[in-house]
């Protein structure tokens, strides 16, 4: 330990949120329109609770702000707020379009960025640009109203109101000083050349627990003198706020009846009354400064280029002097963080590369959130409450779900709730930084409050039963590996741990999305959205079952990595080699299966295109390819693991199962590749694919006319621009490439796109092509791009499309990045105090790079910082 910075040394005891992770970004960036907020009688979530109720309505679930802190079980709150002069509401939260509002769903309005964040949240930074005039909310909402799905999503920069650079720059800090005390500063600066007022309130308050638990008394916030106060509850005792000025202003973290419902209030000092104080100059703050929420006014009239800073101590003791040390200590964890961020990130890249890789990696340790959902509370009203009015029970069959925990989310604004398949992808980026969360995440899922009864993991709170693919058990193993070769020991216990849960999933996957017993799988859209010709959920007429590529494939990769973990547990208990050769068994009858479809034989891959396709069965027996040529085909690909020969030494009870499947049924080894013959390394490969199989479908993959882009692989082949497939069935279902978002409504919402780049599959391609490699080593070279005549092994490809994808996010000979709109480029390129910000888009045009979807840090695209520092080029 004595040789590891203080982060890492830091790590190694904060196994828990007792320690140094007991407080950090846990605040959610929106916790109004989400379902667990939701008490409509109908369901309609982004109604119930919206943007301009939000300020008055005390939440029941959570709580949210503007680049917040609280602890692990959300008692206390930290975050700032701001006030322009002109604007008709405090900005407490951020602002954006609720899914019937945008032309592409729901979409953020603001301009802030994640900076940088240490593991255990010892320094933490974010940047939120404010700008100096009347925030745009009716604009915002009024043009993209009259926008049509055609049409690209109106901006805040479109707007016009960061013009000459009339903004200011808002810098939220936090540094720990110990567990239990938290330094926080806000740093503002004038960007703009003329002066202009900024009011900065640092808000400090409780969530509201009291109200919904009869158990819980509720707190209170007193002022103790002119800069400091004091919280009390029984929950978790006393804290000591202290900040330098200001004037305190307090009140209830209870909602506005009035002003909502139009009837009277339960206390006199309500939700809402800082911001009306601030505001409209109206008495709606505590007189006697006390409350469950209160907050520090500054009023600052900023020159051109100036900048003010407001601090904030919050302690569990008492101190004499909060200052003296505050700056001491954020020197100190701010050089900690970067010796943390030097020693995880190679050296020998390019700095450049290495900023990207920490902003991704900062990015994504922002977005953890304290998540609490009762489902069966929430369906039924909690001890004390009485039951809600709910006409649509959503999720009812999910009672027994509950979750209170910190959990990796997909975005904390677009996505401020856990989707299994995105935290899967999460993990593989946290166990870089953060071994020991990542497997904490992962087990988490396949706890008995998260995974039904029945074994299937919880999709998303829209819709739990949704069925995500099967990656849970690629993480395991990822997560394994990773943290395996950074210790030099196997964490075996985690691994047990997930094996015997991801057990139960598996059986959940054959039981419910098998019920044929054919080996062929039916998913449903899977999360692939719009590049099926029709809704996967809710067919056409006429069809009694689909055989999906894609599940199928997700399914055999789900026994691979079954069979691999469960071979690395028998090194120490031969007891599970029973158990790979089961899964061994389950993938040789998948892999059979995918050709062998009806009465006819009919195959999931077509001998005629060289590519996989799903297969529609009729009613009346008759089968059907749907020949769209899209990453459904390409999930096959994934369905491989090399494994040495030194492996099997010892394992003779699994050696002899599998060599007796294979002799008695040597048409089921036949579909796959050669497992009784290891290569010169002594390594065995088990995949569905075949070498003329993958050299077909790399010859499509790696074809610019049709997936290879620019910036990677494309979603949907652009072969479908001048070719539209199209499926005469009970109607007329079409599918045409789109490089953006679709103009199909199959979905509605946020499901909307087609032809575009997304990370988590690239990575998944990438990291599939290294496999090959190294089984096939350098004798196996394919053209790249397909009709160039440049032959390159299965590790440059990977290689060339990782710069393909890295590219997305460097500047080009103009200075410009391709995600970049042409007005957001305009700002981005030429400002310096925008030049090094990034967003980490949810997904990328196929064509143009541009960045498209969630905005600002979707988690899965993290994974650009593994594919940097996970490039080898020797």
């Amino acid at each position: 330990m004595a040789n590891k910075n203080p982060e890492a040394q830091r790590l190694e005891v904060a196994d828990n949120y007792r320690n140094w992770k007991k407080w950090g970004p846990y605040l959610a960036e929106r916790q109004w329109g989400t379902v667990r907020e939701d008490y409509s009688e109908h369901g309609e979530s982004w109604e119930f609770i919206d943007h301009d109720k939000a300020r008055s309505n005390a939440y029941r679930w959570g709580e949210e702000g503007i680049g917040g802190f609280c602890d692990s079980r959300e008692i206390l709150c930290l975050a700032p707020a701001f006030w322009n002069g002109n604007d008709s509401i405090l900005k407490e939260r951020l602002f954006g379009l609720t899914n019937n509002q945008g032309n592409h769903g729901e979409d953020v309005k603001e301009l802030y960025f994640h900076q940088v964040s240490t593991p255990t949240h010892t320094y933490n930074k974010y940047l939120y640009k404010y700008p100096h005039s009347k925030f745009p909310y009716t604009e915002l909402v009024n043009v993209n109203a009259s926008r049509g799905r055609h049409e690209d999503e109106f901006e805040i920069l479109d707007t016009g109101c960061f013009k000459d650079s009339a903004y200011f720059d808002c810098f939220i800090e936090y540094a720990k000083a110990g567990v239990d005390d938290i330094l926080m500063k806000v740093t503002v600066v004038n960007r703009g050349n003329k002066a202009a007022d900024l009011h900065v309130l640092p808000h400090f308050w409780f969530r509201n627990f009291w109200k919904h638990n009869i158990k819980h008394e509720r707190p209170s916030i007193k002022s103790t003198n002119k800069f400091a106060a004091q919280s009390s509850s029984p929950r978790n005792g006393d804290y000591y706020f202290y900040h330098e000025g200001g004037e305190q202003l307090f009140c209830e973290n209870e909602t506005n009846n009035k002003r909502i419902y139009n009837i009277k209030n339960d206390v006199p000092y309500v939700k809402d009354g800082i911001h009306e104080h601030v505001v409209n100059n109206q008495k709606t703050v505590n007189p006697k400064k006390m409350g469950s929420k209160m907050a520090v006014w500054h009023k600052f009239n900023l020159k051109a280029g100036e900048e003010k800073s407001v601090k904030v101590r919050l302690s569990k003791e008492a101190l004499n002097d909060p200052w003296t040390d505050f700056d001491a200590i954020f020197n100190q964890r701010i050089q900690e963080c970067e010796d943390f961020y030097t020693d995880i990130i190679q050296k020998d890249l390019p700095e450049q590369r290495q900023e990207l890789a920490r902003k991704a990696f900062s990015g994504l340790l922002w977005t953890k959130q304290f998540y609490y959902f009762d489902v069966f509370k929430w369906l039924f009203g909690g001890p004390g409450e009485s039951k809600p009015q709910r006409t649509n029970m959503r999720n009812y069959s999910w009672q027994h779900l509950t979750n209170r925990h910190i959990i990796s989310m997909p975005d904390k604004w677009e996505y401020p709730w856990y989707a299994a398949w995105d935290l899967a992808f999460h993990m593989a980026s946290f166990v870089e930084i953060d071994p020991y969360f990542a497997k904490q995440q992962l087990l988490l899922f396949l706890e008995e409050s998260y995974m039904h009864p029945n074994g299937q993991i919880p999709a998303y709170e829209w819709n739990f039963s949704d069925v995500n693919p099967p990656v849970h058990s690629y993480a395991v193993w990822k997560v394994y590996e990773k943290d395996k070769a950074k210790t030099g020991k196997g964490d075996t216990t985690f691994l047990e741990k997930a094996f015997h849960k991801l057990q139960i999933n598996y059986t959940w996957w054959v039981n419910q999305k098998d019920k044929n017993g054919t080996n062929l799988f039916e998913g449903g859209f899977l999360g692939l959205d719009n590049i099926g010709v029709f809704d996967r959920n809710h067919m056409p007429a006429g069809i009694t079952r689909m055989q999906q590529a894609d599940a199928t494939s997700w399914m055999a990769m789900f026994s691979i990595n079954m069979l691999r973990i469960s071979l690395e547990l028998a090194e120490t208990n031969k007891v599970y080699e029973e158990a790979a050769a089961n899964f061994f068994r389950h993938f040789l009858n998948i892999a059979w299966a995918m050709h062998h479809i009806g009465k006819k034989d009919i195959s999931l891959w077509d001998d005629d295109d060289n590519f996989y396709y799903d297969v529609v069965e009729m009613d009346n027996g008759s089968t059907d390819r749907l020949r769209v040529r899209s990453l459904v085909g390409v999930i096959p690909m994934f369905a491989v693991e090399i494994i040495h020969k030194d492996l099997f030494e010892d394992l003779k009870e699994f050696r002899f199962r599998a060599n007796r499947i294979i002799k008695t049924r040597p048409d089921l080894a036949s579909l796959i590749s050669n497992l009784e013959k290891a290569n010169e390394d002594g390594n065995f490969m088990f995949s569905i694919m075949r070498g003329f199989r993958l050299e077909h479908l790399l010859k499509r993959l790696l074809d610019e006319g049709e997936f290879l882009s620019d910036y990677g692989i494309r979603s949907l082949s652009k072969y479908h621009e001048k070719y539209p497939f199209v499926f005469q069935h009970h109607g007329h279902h079409q599918i045409q490439y789109e490089s953006g978002e679709s103009r199909s409504n199959m979905f509605g919402g946020n499901s909307n796109w087609r032809g575009p780049i997304w990370m988590p599959l690239n990575y998944m391609i990438i990291q599939s092509l290294r496999k090959y490699y190294t089984f096939y080593g350098d004798e196996y070279t394919y053209e790249f791009p397909t009709g160039s005549g440049n032959k390159l092994n299965l590790k440059q490809i990977a290689n060339e499309l990782t710069k393909r994808l890295i590219k997305l996010f460097e500047p080009n000979e103009e200075g410009k990045f391709p995600y970049h709109s042409e007005d957001a480029d305009q700002v981005f390129t030429k400002d310096e105090h925008f030049k090094n910000e990034h967003f980490f888009y949810e997904f990328f045009d196929g064509d143009s790079g541009k960045g498209l979807g969630a905005s600002h840090q979707t988690g899965w695209t993290s994974l650009i910082a593994n594919l940097v520092m996970e490039m080898d080029e020797d």
